[in-house]
Parts: C-alpha cells; sequence; structure tokens
C-alpha cells in the first residue's frame, strides 16, 4: 500500500516475476507496478490533489488510465486521444484532485489486451474524510489468468474468435496476486469487503455461504445499502463492489466463497475461516451501513438530451459480414473503432457540456459486456424498462444479451471521452466509440 504523503506519488512499470501457481517453484514471467502482483493500492485522500509519477519501463508504450476517477480529461490516460504515450525509459505524471470516496483502479490503456493480460493492474482507494463505522477494511482485487502447464503466461492475445465471443478467460484465478487461501475473519466482527474484478473478460458471481452481504457501495459510488438479489454479487471485469458483511458465523468453521457465474463451472474461490477467538460481540456493530454520499451532480430529467446507442456484432450477430471488414468485430451505432484510443477518433455523439443527459443503450448482441464510461459516474435509471432501486450509479455498466439500460449524468467536464466494453478483447475489435463533451478535445 502506498499512501499519498506529501502529495507525490512515483509507480514504475516494469517486467518482473510472480508466483501464481500452487507450486512455490514456479514464478511466471508478468509486467509488473512497483514488483507486484497487483500493483501497489494507492490511497488518496478526498478533495486533496495528488501528482503521480508514472515511468516506463517497457520495451514498449504505455499509459494508465485511473477508472473510476472524475478527472481533467487531459489526466485521462489514453494514447493520442488525451495524452501522448509513454515511451520506454520515459515519464508522464498524473495530476488531479480526486472528487469521490471510493474503490477505484489503474491499469494501462495501451496495448491494454496484453500489458492487462500480463499483470499490469492496481488498486486506488479514495478515502472518506470521516471513518466509516466498521472493523476492518478489506481488499480483494480478482484477476484470471491463462496459464500453461508450466505457469507461463499462454500467447495467443487477441485471437479473433474469443474475440467474437466471450473474451480471453483464463484457468487461473487469483485474489490479491495469489492462489487464493483461507481468509480469516473473526466472529462478530463487521468488515468492509472491497472487491476489485481486473480480469480481461471473466464476469463473477459470487455467494458468501452461510452470510448476508450487504452491498453499500457500486463502481466507488455509495448507493442505498441492500442485499443483492438471489444473494449473488454479479462483478463484471473492471467492476468494483464495497460490501458491509457481519461475521455471524461459528468461530473455528469455514465458509466458501463460491463463483458460479458460468453454468457448469462453478468452483470456490476462497474460505471465510473464523478463528477460535470468541465473537468480537453478541449483536452486530450499532453504527450506519451507509456511507457517506460524493459530490455527484444530480441530472435533471425533465430537461436532459437524450441519446440511443446500440451494441452490435459477436458471434452469431449477422452483421452483414462485418466481421471481414479488417479487425472489427462490434459496433456501436454502426461504427467500430479498434485498439486502445488513438488521435484523430471522430466522436459518435456531441454532448452539450453543463447539459444533463439520458443515455438509452440496447445490448443488441448475444454477449454480455460491461460497458465503461471515462471520466463521469451516472446514475442508472432503468433496466429493460423496470426502474432501478437503491440510488445506484456506476461507471461500467454490465449489460446482460438484450438488456436495455437508461443512464444520466450531467456532462460538466469537457473533451473527448471513451464509451467501449471492458471485455477486453471486444474493446480492441471495435465495441468503443468517443462521447465529445463541449466543442473538443481537451489537450494540453
Amino acid at each position: 500500500m502506498i499512501a499519498a504523503t506529501g502529495s507525490e506519488l512515483r509507480v514504475v512499470a516494469a517486467p518482473g516475476t510472480a508466483s501464481l501457481i500452487c507450486r512455490g517453484d514456479v514464478q511466471t514471467a508478468v509486467w509488473v507496478y512497483d514488483g507486484k502482483i497487483p500493483g501497489p493500492t494507492l490511497r488518496l485522500k478526498q478533495g486533496e490533489p495528488v501528482r503521480i509519477v508514472v515511468e516506463n519501463k517497457l520495451d514498449e508504450e504505455t499509459t494508465v488510465h485511473w477508472h473510476g476517477i472524475r478527472l481533467p480529461n487531459a489526466m485521462d490516460g489514453v494514447p493520442g486521444l488525451t495524452q501522448p504515450p509513454i515511451m520506454p525509459g520515459e515519464t508522464f505524471t498524473y495530476e488531479f484532485t480526486p472528487p469521490d470516496a471510493g474503490t477505484f483502479w489503474y491499469h494501462p490503456h495501451a496495448n491494454s489486451l496484453e500489458q492487462l493480460g500480463r499483470g499490469l493492474a492496481g488498486a486506488l482507494i479514495v478515502e472518506e474524510r470521516e471513518p466509516v463505522a466498521v472493523d476492518r477494511d478489506v481488499l480483494w482485487v480478482l484477476s484470471d489468468w491463462r496459464l500453461t502447464a508450466d505457469g507461463e503466461i499462454a500467447s495467443g492475445f487477441g485471437n479473433r474468435m474469443e474475440a467474437a465471443m466471450s473474451g480471453r478467460i483464463g484457468n487461473t484465478v487469483t485474489l490479491n496476486g495469489v492462489v487464493p487461501d483461507d481468509q480469516p475473519v473473526r466472529a462478530g466482527e463487521r468488515v468492509r469487503l472491497r472487491l476489485v474484478n481486473t480480469s480481461l473478460a471473466r464476469i463473477m458471481a459470487l455467494r458468501f455461504e452461510g452470510h448476508r452481504p450487504v452491498i453499500v457501495a457500486i463502481d466507488g459510488q455509495p448507493c442505498e445499502p441492500h442485499e443483492p438479489a438471489s444473494g449473488r454479487i454479479l462483478l463484471g471485469p473492471a467492476m468494483r463492489i464495497d460490501l458491509a458483511i457481519d461475521m455471524e458465523g461459528e468461530p473455528s468453521r469455514r465458509y466458501r466463497v463460491i463463483d458460479d457465474f458460468y453454468e457448469g463451472l462453478a468452483y470456490w474461490l476462497t474460505h471465510l475461516a473464523y478463528t477460535d477467538e470468541p465473537p468480537l460481540r453478541r449483536d452486530p456493530l450499532d453504527g450506519p451501513l451507509r456511507l457517506p454520499p460524493n459530490p455527484l451532480p444530480g441530472p435533471d430529467l425533465t430537461t436532459a438530451e437524450r441519446h440511443e446507442l446500440k451494441l452490435e456484432g459477436g458471434m452469431m450477430q449477422g452483421m452483414g459480414g462485418m466481421m471481414g471488414h479488417g479487425r472489427a468485430v462490434w459496433a456501436i451505432n454502426g461504427t467500430s473503432m479498434t485498439g486502445d484510443g488513438h488521435a484523430g477518433m471522430p466522436p459518435l455523439v456531441t454532448l452539450a457540456q453543463g447539459q444533463s443527459h439520458v443515455i438509452t443503450m440496447r445490448n443488441d448482441t448475444a454477449w454480455w459486456h460491461p460497458m465503461h464510461l471515462h471520466g463521469f459516474s451516472y446514475r442508472v435509471l432503468t433496466r429493460n424498462g423496470v426502474p432501478v432501486p437503491h440510488n445506484q450509479w456506476a461507471d461500467t455498466m454490465l449489460m446482460a444479451p438484450k438488456d436495455i439500460v437508461e443512464f444520466a449524468f450531467v456532462a460538466d467536464s469537457p473533451g473527448d471521452w471513451m464509451l467501449h466494453c471492458h471485455v477486453t478483447d471486444h474493446q480492441t475489435a471495435g465495441l468503443m466509440t468517443v462521447l465529445r463533451v463541449g466543442n473538443g478535445r481537451i489537450r494540453t
């Protein structure tokens, strides 16, 4: 963990090694921030400016995108679109003031399929101004890897068939950089559990056996505390969910945490392993579950401009031969942008600055898509015509096949902002576009 003391941090991207399988004698060649998988957890203070110097010791260019942070466009980390790429041996200084407390993360946006798939990811936590009433604050960075029998990262990034389907799903899941072991807990304690999914494509549906987790924040933004439908925590790539869990199990017992998103492929991720200590308390902690609100501008739905976006493409879609056109497999409103972002990407939609906007997004495909909007958090209004409860905000919307979702936000930050699927194969194969706020690109 790195705290933002003195308001300046330094992060180095470089080759490294990690132990990603149970055999301790096997080290996997990876790419790392500060020599770690995941990268160091950066802890910032809400409303306090920070400078983060990123040094590139890779043999290729890179950038860093501060996922979910509302920041100036020039700090967003998209090569060509918002900044020049950081060339090997060079540095780039990111400067911003995080307005929102919550759970965020950071990752590359250059050759992102391979750089993220080889390990470049880390959590970023912006601390509330006042402590939250929990006994412990716990972070689980969940990552998915495709490894060979020898423990090496498998080749084949950018496989066209996978890009047209579910993306590059791995065969190994790690928790905070290691194959999950038991997670020690004590009876009677209340834990704030921050979940971050840094996978390229794996969607997770977590069930906590014997426990009743309460969702208190989604993508860093507080919501009305509520138990998830059917007890399953749906966590798509790039999503974050904060849970409050009262540990009501019995001392010395172990309770499974199961991921059962993919039919027939359920597995236990880890165990909540109770110590033999007596319960910390007999009754749940007497403190509010609701987190303090962030200063998000509320959209005015009565005056909002309205827009429609349709996701198209993929295997089984029949896009009129679209799969034969270059690298593009996917499209938004009939247009495809491949890769990671680059200069000259024309905006699909121009949004009036300072105005409220409602976007209706239709997933006209047979596949799941976690759709991420850079630079903004948006209020989720409806899903398939049904109002979404609990005052939920997001920056990465997990859309099931044929879903129709309405969301709203105030376009208060000028510039060219990316909107893309965070199944990274889908992004690089065309499921990406630019929304322009104001008169044009903002880059200095």
